[in-house]
């Protein structure tokens, strides 16, 4: 059992930046991503990253988004430059269960672990 608790969600304006922080009770090698969920809207993958450290993101935000991993804190990070409006949403760190290789990885379903999210708004 892995538990998940995020931090550094809060509002800036367009164009800021935001780093979220995942914090896992235990190491995993098992793939790790984030997710979002904006009102009335379901919830998608943004970025994930296995145990290799290969990582994949969402189109929305290629290029403005990093996810990275400090193995010895056991902490996911999700470093988020030139925010918009769009980007507004709850943000949720996941882990999977075991490791495993997709074409799809942020495909929530691989994911049995999952934090309380935390909110991520961005003002025009």
């Amino acid at each position: 059992q892995v538990q998940l608790v995020e931090s550094g969600g809060g509002s800036v304006q367009t164009g800021g930046s935001l780093r979220l922080s995942c914090a896992a009770s235990a190491y995993t090698y098992a793939n790790m991503g984030w997710f979002r969920q904006a009102p009335g809207k379901e919830r998608e993958g943004v970025a994930t990253i296995d145990g290799d450290g290969i990582t994949t993101y969402a189109d929305s935000v290629k290029g403005r988004f990093t996810i990275s991993k400090d193995n010895a804190k056991n902490t996911l990070y999700l470093q988020m430059n030139s925010l918009k409006p769009e980007d507004t949403a709850k943000y949720y760190c996941a882990a999977a269960r075991s490791a495993f290789r997709s074409r799809w990885p942020l495909n929530e379903h691989f994911y049995g672990y999952w934090g309380q999210g935390t909110q991520v708004t961005v003002s025009s």
